[in-house]
């Protein structure tokens, strides 16, 4: 009879109880092991750089950690501002000392938390507060249009408080300018100047979209001694997609909604010296009546150009004056020459009909005119002249950006006003 098994399950069962009795001896004591043991007060073995009897840190010193004596050291820091915001920084190998690598916000409240270990290993904790003085000079937004519903060609505008020139500070301002579109679409901000931004999606913003811009500037270091102040929201909706089309060499509007074409409008276009500009505009505003003088453009009074008229259901595309109006004196030329000074004319009811069918940020776009491409800035909004590709240049967070951010003529000329 063989007995070799039944050794080899009593040999197995004896290595399982002296394993287990090896286990439970093990964490018989784990109560005693340092790392159990509640963090104790370390407040007497941290030191830190921040001003004593309720003054104000200086926003542009980094905040400094040190474990004081030869018993202990630091093992980790968290610190937060009020806005939950972590402030980034580094510990050194030996655990000495901890000193914040992002620069402080201004005006701010901090909560730090510092953990440690003495010789034992036994943990310590400390917390402690304290605010950063404000900013003395501060970089504010403006958002713009106002809040509202508006067309699918509508840019974004920032105007800022302050002239921003450095690249660095301006990744740091455009990255703190959050738009958000639902349904979402891809973007860019492009620097007009130094103190102008403009956003636009890559295609028009969709029907329907809803669109919210904050900045997160408050506070923000931004360059030197320069920190960003607070902003006011802003929340537009995109209503129906307007598109419309002129051709200055048929002499005709075609205006389009969702793509569906719902009007064709015979019109007039300037006339040579006068030529209307080719392009894409978005429509600025509406005026039910504008007078109209060619004083204003500079043509002479008495001259064979000269004009002073009243003019009705306005609606304005360029800042220097060039509209899409009611012009009842060239019904005659309308649908067949170009015989205005610069404007698109039709007649009274078909202009009471565009002005009540558009609103701004509607498209409208000229081709086939003898006139110069609209401008990109300075005289409306140009933005969609420029192809996608050169509108990402303007932005300072593209990293090929070797271009000057406004390589645009910014000045409005003096176009005129028929």
């Amino acid at each position: 009879m063989n007995d070799t098994p039944r050794i080899r399950t009593v040999l197995s069962c004896t290595l399982l109880a002296l394993t287990v009795t090896a286990g439970a001896t093990a964490c018989a004591g784990s109560g005693d092991h340092p790392l159990s043991a509640k963090p104790y007060d370390a407040a007497d073995e941290i030191a830190s750089n921040t001003p004593a009897g309720g003054k104000k840190a200086d926003p542009e010193k980094p905040l400094e950690i040190t474990a004081k004596g030869d018993d202990g050291r630091i093992t980790d820091v968290t610190a937060l501002d009020a806005s939950g915001h972590h402030l980034a920084g580094e510990l050194t190998a030996d655990g000495r000392r901890w000193r914040s690598t992002a620069a402080l916000a201004a005006g701010a409240r901090y909560t730090v938390q510092v953990a440690t270990e003495d010789d034992d290993g036994a943990p310590g904790a400390r917390t402690f507060t304290f605010e950063t003085a404000p900013a003395k000079r501060a970089l504010t937004v403006t958002f713009g249009p106002e809040a509202g519903t508006y067309g699918v060609g509508q840019p974004i505008t920032a105007d800022l408080s302050l002239p921003v020139k450095d690249k660095a500070a301006r990744a740091v301002v455009e990255r703190a300018l959050k738009v958000r579109s639902t349904p979402s679409v891809e973007g860019a901000w492009y620097w007009v100047d130094d103190k102008k931004l403009h956003f636009r999606p890559k295609e028009y913003w969709p029907t329907g979209a809803v669109v919210t811009v904050a900045g997160n500037l408050d506070g923000l270091k931004v360059g030197d001694k320069l920190y960003g102040g607070p902003s006011k929201p802003l929340k537009l909706t995109i209503g129906d997609r307007i598109e419309a089309l002129t051709d200055a060499s048929t002499h005709e509007m075609t205006v389009k909604r969702n793509g569906e074409v719902i009007n064709t409008i015979p019109v007039t276009t300037g006339k040579p010296g006068f030529s209307t500009r080719n392009g894409i505009k978005v429509v600025l505003g509406k005026e039910y009546y504008v007078r109209m003088r060619g004083t204003s453009i500079g043509i002479s009074e008495g001259s064979s150009d000269s004009y002073d008229l009243p003019v009705y259901y306005a609606t304005r595309v360029t800042w220097s004056g060039e509209y899409v109006h009611a012009a009842p004196w060239s019904v005659g030329s309308q649908g067949v020459e170009n015989v205005s000074h610069g404007c698109t004319g039709m007649s009274t009811g078909n202009a009471a009909w565009f002005y009540e069918n558009v609103r701004p940020g509607d498209i409208v776009r000229v081709v086939n005119s003898y006139g110069e491409m609209m401008d990109t800035f300075g005289n409306g909004f140009g933005d969609w002249n420029l192809d996608w590709a050169k509108w990402r240049k303007g932005s300072a967070l593209v990293a090929d950006s070797s271009v000057p951010a406004a390589t645009e003529d910014a000045k409005a000329r003096l176009r005129p006003s028929l």
